[in-house]
């Protein structure tokens, strides 16, 4: 049976956001995309899949905004399946050292990163709770976020927005353990190409790499006391 899928962040056709979509819609689900500014490949999707995908506008550092996503969501859809926070931002020194880096740029990618998720789950927690089967939330994160393998002297801002969404997670863990109608994780979804750039050496594409997460969300969907930070091999990940 078709599921109700709602993923965020979906714009870029060469990100995982916009993969998942186009993997969830060729495997005859009803997708929801959620993008901060409209987006042409999105849009070049929708010609093709019509009704099946829907796609709305949302602002995750927003509650208002988010709030307003949730209204025009619940005019189409009763119910929500699955959720896919994947929406992400870095600023512009991410990559520098930490001497070189602006840290005034970090508080901004951890809003977006790491409250952003939360916001989207707490306006939708009603349609996550209309499921007809365990509706199931996943977190993406990175092993950037894995504060006990920390190996960068760059990155920090993403690192920390990743950890302290884990710890979201983690958070929501406890808050749904004795709620048998949602199931929560956070997953590393592996070294994809999610940059656009043809030099990029990651082993997968977004498209690939889409595939693998879509099928593990599902083995994954009843599993309430295995590890909760997970590979893309569905493998325990150490905060």
């Amino acid at each position: 049976m078709a599921q109700n899928v709602m993923i965020t962040g979906t714009g870029r056709s060469y990100a995982l956001g916009y993969n998942m979509v186009l993997r969830y819609l060729e495997n005859g689900d009803n997708v929801i995309a959620t993008v901060r500014k409209q987006s042409k490949e999105l849009d070049a999707l929708k010609d093709i899949y019509g009704d099946k995908l829907f796609i709305v506008k949302m602002d995750i550092s927003s509650t208002e905004s988010v709030n307003e996503a949730k209204r025009r969501v619940e005019e189409k859809f009763s119910y929500i399946d699955v959720l896919i926070n994947n929406a992400v931002t870095v600023s512009e020194d991410c990559d520098k050292e930490f001497f070189d880096a602006n840290l005034d740029y970090i508080a901004n990618t951890v809003d977006v990163t790491a409250v952003g998720p939360l916001r989207v789950i707490k306006a939708f927690y009603s349609l996550l709770m209309k499921s007809k089967q365990m509706s199931l939330v996943i977190n993406i994160t990175s092993e950037a976020g894995s504060i006990s393998r920390c190996y960068r002297t760059n990155l920090i801002e993403y690192g920390m927005a990743k950890a302290a969404l884990n710890m979201g997670t983690m958070n929501l863990v406890n808050v749904f353990k004795d709620n048998d109608k949602i199931n929560i994780f956070c997953v590393h979804p592996g070294w994809i190409r999610t940059d656009g750039k043809p030099d990029n050496p990651a082993p997968l594409s977004a498209y690939e790499g889409a595939e693998i997460l879509r099928k593990l969300f599902e083995e994954k969907r009843f599993d309430k006391t295995g590890p909760r930070f997970i590979t893309n091999e569905g493998v325990e990940y150490p905060f």
